[in-house]
């Protein structure tokens, strides 16, 4: 592992990571429709692949799970050194 030793003195930076869902094209209308408790929504189902993103970069890959009664993301491919 000297690759996470060269890197150890950065282990405490925060970086922004991103997992997209979906996307999807609404209408002006539909969106100041919203109010809270509204529901969007998305095509994308359990078990689909999903990218995961840290920096804006692919790092990876990830499948949606259901956790009792939340979502998550399982990673299912990591590149590391990218």
């Amino acid at each position: 592992m000297e690759s996470m030793e060269n890197v150890a003195h950065l282990a405490a930076v925060p970086l922004l990571v991103e997992i997209e869902l979906d996307r999807t094209v609404m209408t002006v209308r539909e969106i100041l429709d919203f109010v809270k408790g509204s529901v969007l929504k998305m095509s994308r189902s359990a078990g689909e692949n999903i990218d995961i993103r840290v920096g804006g970069a692919l790092v990876g890959y990830g499948e949606i799970v259901i956790l009792e009664d939340k979502m998550g993301v399982r990673i299912t491919d990591f590149h590391e050194g990218t």
